[in-house]
């Protein structure tokens, strides 16, 4: 990881640290920061990855991928955005499953980090565990806002120190011989 990574890394760590105090200190506001944070971060991950697409990746093998995770994430940040009017019971629904799809994808990434003999394969495990603990713990709160936008605040934060950390750990390097 360069340095400047690690600054973007720690950046990127702060806000989303002050985004969850925001949602922690006003539990009402913090659903509509939820839709807004989620929605802007889709769409500039989608105009990203289409960006990706049309200069790189359509000269790529299997480079559509790349346009077709783009349009997704497109969709979902426009989506997203457009939520605000919807009963808050949808919006937590959406966010459980955010939250049990990134818990599953950590896991399986600790399983294959595991099988290559990487050593981040506790850490993420740890992760995983964690994000599918909230999901369930939003589950059952699921008919109280107030108690779910707690724990997506605390997942957020933890989420938001995790990052800080990783971008203080030193980086490997692979030598072939």
């Amino acid at each position: 990881m360069t340095k400047i990574q690690r600054l973007k890394e720690i950046f990127t760590g702060l806000l989303m640290l002050l985004g969850a105090l925001i949602i922690l200190t006003e539990p009402s506001d913090g659903y509509l920061f939820i839709i807004f944070v989620l929605s802007v971060i889709l769409t500039v991950m989608g105009i990203r990855k289409l960006f990706h697409y049309f200069t790189m990746a359509r000269f790529m093998v299997d480079g559509k991928t790349s346009l077709y995770k783009g349009v997704m994430m497109l969709d979902f940040g426009i989506l997203t955005g457009t939520l605000t009017d919807v009963p808050r019971f949808y919006v937590l629904i959406y966010l459980i499953c955010i939250h049990a799809f990134a818990g599953i994808i950590d896991i399986l990434r600790a399983r294959e980090a595991k099988a290559y003999g990487i050593g981040l394969w506790k850490y993420k495990t740890v992760q995983g565990v964690i994000q599918l603990l909230i999901a369930a713990v939003c589950i059952i709160n699921v008919n109280n806002p107030r108690i779910a936008v707690f724990f997506f605040g605390t997942g957020l934060i933890y989420s938001a120190l995790l990052r800080i950390v990783y971008a203080f750990r030193r980086t490997g390097f692979v030598y072939i011989q």
